[in-house]
């Protein structure tokens, strides 16, 4: 096996993946250019010898690819999590939009082309196993076949953080069919027939009075009804909206909404619980804001705001330089909605809020694109 390909040796590209750009002197686009313009060609070079070991059908063409992803993919010690902590995470500011589109380039391609050199290792594997067996009959000392195991989707891990939040402090999980009457999805939410969400370009109807739900509120109705007042929920699950699909919307997308119905429920205690969540899921200095807006089923209503995670409200591309990530609506459940639910809102009041699933996960993992979560790549998936 190729010496350069074994773990744990060192080489003037581990030593630069080991030291910050600064460590580096790297200072102008020209350094970071020639820098990733080095890593580059000895990955190829390391490639291009696994490669001639398969065309070979080398016996160690399987170590010699193991070895290579390991080397450079693997989530501990590969060069490109080393590359990425050193390099890309603690780059000054002004180096950062020179950085990144060049690391993104240099962790597409050995993720994609490893992975294949791993399976045609696999198949030639198979296949000289195969020719021994005609040759000299089933070696029975051989391990058998393994089914590869997968993993939990990043969005369904996501979606389990949540939840446990939520859980840890009271509230209970409730879920209700897909399929919604026109009622419970706009009419007991006080969306009047002229609201643009009502529309054939927003909505997917089965018919007049049945549609996909666009989101997830209508299981709140249907939990004022079934349980009554004081009420905790949270409501996790699918929803669907006529939306074309690109980098930041899909036809199908998740979310979770909250409820609270109490006596002497008060848009403090939403602000406070709010507040809580945040620092649970982003850390504990995470900042939040309220700011006015408007929603049908809640009044008055608000958006909410953390303090960017990444760059600890400083300003970064993830936050567009505002310091500042929105994150859902919310705000005190309209009195009407009460009444629809069958609760007496003279004696009981509420707030509600509802946040995307996906949009947390893409913050979470720094993922730039929701068809990712949609498209079954195992590539992408392997990485959670």
């Amino acid at each position: 096996m190729d010496p350069n390909l074994e773990t744990g040796k060192s080489d003037p590209i581990t030593e630069k993946a080991g030291k910050t750009l600064a460590e580096l002197g790297v200072h102008d686009e020209a350094g970071v250019q020639a820098l990733f313009d080095e890593v580059l060609t000895m990955y190829r070079a390391e490639h291009q010898r696994v490669v001639m070991m398969g065309a070979r059908e080398d016996p160690e063409f399987g170590k010699a690819a193991k070895a290579l992803h390991d080397r450079w993919l693997s989530q501990k010690h590969g060069l490109i999590r080393l590359i990425n902590d050193n390099w890309l995470r603690p780059a000054p500011k002004e180096l950062k939009p020179l950085v990144g589109p060049q690391f993104n380039q240099l962790r597409l391609q050995p993720t994609a082309e490893i992975e294949d050199l791993q399976e045609s290792a696999a198949s030639v594997a198979r296949a000289v196993a195969a020719h021994r067996s005609r040759v000299a009959g089933p070696d029975l000392t051989l391990p058998g076949y393994r089914r590869e195991l997968g993993s939990i989707h990043p969005v369904t891990r996501v979606q389990r953080e949540l939840e446990d939040i939520f859980l840890g402090i009271g509230f209970r999980i409730e879920t209700g069919p897909e399929i919604e009457s026109v009622y419970n999805n706009f009419d007991a939410l006080n969306i009047p027939e002229s609201h643009p969400s009502r529309d054939d370009w927003d909505t997917l109807y089965i018919d007049s009075q049945t549609l996909l739900r666009t989101h997830t509120s209508p299981v709140q109705i249907r939990a004022m009804h079934k349980y009554g007042a004081p009420l905790y929920i949270i409501t996790p699950g699918k929803c669907y909206r006529n939306e074309n699909p690109d980098a930041t919307h899909s036809a199908m997308f998740h979310q979770i909404e909250g409820l609270a119905v109490d006596t002497d429920i008060t848009f403090a205690d939403l602000k406070g619980t709010l507040d809580f969540f945040a620092k649970k899921f982003f850390g504990e200095k995470t900042r939040t804001r309220f700011q006015p807006s408007f929603f049908p089923f809640t009044e008055p209503s608000g958006e909410m705001a953390a303090s960017c995670p990444f760059c600890e409200g400083r300003g970064c591309r993830t936050c567009k330089e505002s310091g500042w990530i929105e994150l859902m609506g919310c705000g005190m459940v309209h009195p009407d909605v009460l009444r629809h639910g069958g609760i007496d809102p003279e004696r009981f009041s509420g707030w509600a809020f509802g946040l995307g699933i996906d949009r947390f996960a893409m913050l979470k993992y720094g993922i730039d694109e929701i068809q990712h979560f949609f498209q079954s790549d195992v590539r992408f998936l392997r990485q959670f």
